[in-house]
This record gives C-alpha cells, structure tokens and sequence, in this order.
C-alpha cells in the first residue's frame, strides 16, 4: 500500500514529466547543435598506404573544413580490421569517434569462430560514401595479358601461382578466391597486414596477381608499373572504361563490388548521427570532393543511416553462402 509521502512524490513526478521531457530533449538539440567542439577520430582499421586510406584523407579533409574542427585519421590495421573496429564499438558514444569500413564488416563474422563485438547491433550507421569496382592487376613482368591468358599460365602451373591480398575477408581475398573456383584454376592466398606491403610484393613479381582496390592501383597501372587485365564488377567502370569486366573476359558471371561506409558507437545520440550524416552528404556532393573521389576510380553514394543498414544486411546475405561454401576460416 502506497503512504501519503510516496502518492505525493508520484504526484510530483507526474507534473514534473513533461517539463523534464522537454528539457531532455532541448539538450539533446543542443548537444547536437554545439557538436562537434573539438576534433573528432575517424578510425581506419586498415594501415596506412591503401585505398581505404587514400578515401579516408579526401572525406575527413572536407569534413574538418564544415565542422571547423580537425578530423584525425588514425590507422589501427590487424586483426582483419577487428582490432580497429572493436576500438570504435568500445569508444564513448560522443560523436567524437567515428569508423569508416568496408566488406570485412559484413564478412568477418562468417570467417572468425567468434568475434567480441556485433556489427549490426554494436555500431550505428551513418552513411554509404561510396562503392567501386576492384582491379584484376599482375606485374608487367608477367606472361599474362588478358584474363584468358593468365586462366591459361595458372592451368599450365598448377600450385606455383599466388594471389596477394590486404587481409583475410577483404573484398581483395574474397575476390581472388571467388576467382580462382570459378575460372577453375589453383592459387595460393598470401595475405598481407594492408594493401600497401601487398603491392610492394606484387610490383617485382613476387606474387603473381591482386584484385586490388581501385584507389591503390589505379595509379600504378596509369603510371606502367602494373598491368591491369579486368575490373571485378559486372560492368565497365568509367574510370577504366579500356579494362573489360572479368566476367566478359574469360569467367561468366564474376561479378563484385566493394565499398566504404560510415559508423559510429551504437549508443551515439541520434542528433549527432543525423548531423554526421547530413554533414557527410554535403562533403561528398562538394564539386572537388566529388572529383577528387572520382578520380579514385569510386562512385559516390552518400546514403542514409537506414539505407546503409539494409545494404549491410544484404551484404552479408550475399557472402555468408560463398565463404562457406569455399570453406574460408580465420583461426586467430
């Protein structure tokens, strides 16, 4: 039975509810409002040198220039970017964190027996930058010029060729392996801690072949010192529009994109994720940005929370039937 005191209280409580709704409220629109007031972490779980990085640099220098606030890329690669991701997932929920990602966050929880965060419920979206094609890319010392002629090499050399990749569940691994049991050859998987290291083998030959990310190698084939033989999308790219796609070059139906996105903390008022986002937007649509990004080989997208949410879904609908079915493990 309630006594006089607490029927009171309850009273009290129930006038003073709405008042304190209102005032929680305003302070949330202003928290928003006064965020960003100091510089702000845009974490990379990739080491420096790669594609990813080179993305990350264009967007955080538009960024720090709408907030007025620096934005610092900090690269923590290893672990097949867990280490950096589960640094985010554990950061404050401030706004002043932030991840930018890419297929391994749709992919790792599929290769690792177990992971110690969760990609869908432990970090909340923010925006879908960007989506691009990888490129088919061999050392201008290889035999091979087309895709044709590398199934062909590989055939003829069956265990001796190798495929150099950033990391395990990169889009670079998955398409190599998706490569190599479609086209019906044998290669061997030699990962690296980042695109960059990986490159350093590729350019001398001591791997034979990367289906790296557009952003890295571009320049190198632009610049003679890699050969491009296709792009890993199903249709041309206009970045590359002399590079067929795999899938009319020798392997029918070979067919994936990759892409970088956006999060943050899963705790992360939404006031400040609305802001991120609808800041993101006007960094990407920026007429240099956009040709900056452009002249990465990426195609700008610029999407919702809510879109991205579902695309990553989708994502990870598509690749959990191919890594088991390839049988593809991480055992840390």
């Amino acid at each position: 039975m309630l006594d006089r005191r607490c029927l009171i209280g309850l009273a009290a409580a129930a006038v003073l509810a709405p008042v304190l709704g209102v005032r929680t409220a305003a302070a949330q629109d202003s928290s928003a409002e006064r965020w960003p007031s100091r510089f702000v972490r845009l974490v990379v779980p990739f080491p420096p040198g790669g594609g990813t990085d080179a993305i990350a640099r264009v967007v955080a220098a538009k960024l720090s220039e709408i907030w007025g606030q620096q934005v610092v890329v900090e690269n923590r690669g290893g672990g097949a970017t867990n280490i950096g991701t589960e640094s985010v997932v554990r950061a404050d929920a401030d706004g002043y964190t932030i991840l930018l990602q890419s297929m391994p966050l749709a992919v790792n929880r599929f290769l690792f027996p177990s992971l110690n965060y969760d990609a869908i419920t432990d970090l909340a979206p923010v925006s879908l930058l960007c989506q691009y094609a990888n490129i088919m890319a061999v050392p201008v010392s290889s035999p091979a010029h087309s895709v044709a002629d590398f199934i062909a090499y590989a055939k003829a050399h069956p265990g001796k060729v190798t495929f150099a990749s950033s990391g395990h569940g990169t889009s670079v691994h998955l398409s190599g392996e998706l490569f190599k049991r479609m086209a019906g050859i044998e290669m061997l998987h030699v990962p690296y801690r980042g695109a960059g290291p990986a490159l350093n083998d590729l350019l001398p030959g001591r791997v034979d072949v990367m289906f790296n990310n557009i952003g890295a190698v571009l320049p190198l084939i632009q610049g003679g010192k890699l050969r491009g033989l296709a792009v890993t999308t199903a249709k041309r790219t206009p970045a590359v529009p002399n590079l067929p796609p795999i899938a009319e070059a020798g392997v029918p139906g070979f067919d994936v994109s990759s892409w970088y996105a956006l999060f943050a903390p899963a705790r992360t008022p939404p006031e400040i994720i609305g802001k991120m986002h609808a800041d993101t937007v006007a960094a990407l649509t920026d007429p240099a940005t956009t040709e900056r990004l452009e002249q990465l080989g990426v195609v700008v997208v610029g999407a919702s929370p809510a879109e991205l949410a579902a695309f990553l879904k989708a994502e990870m609908d598509k690749w959990a039937p191919v890594i088991k079915e390839a049988g593809i493990t991480i055992r840390e």
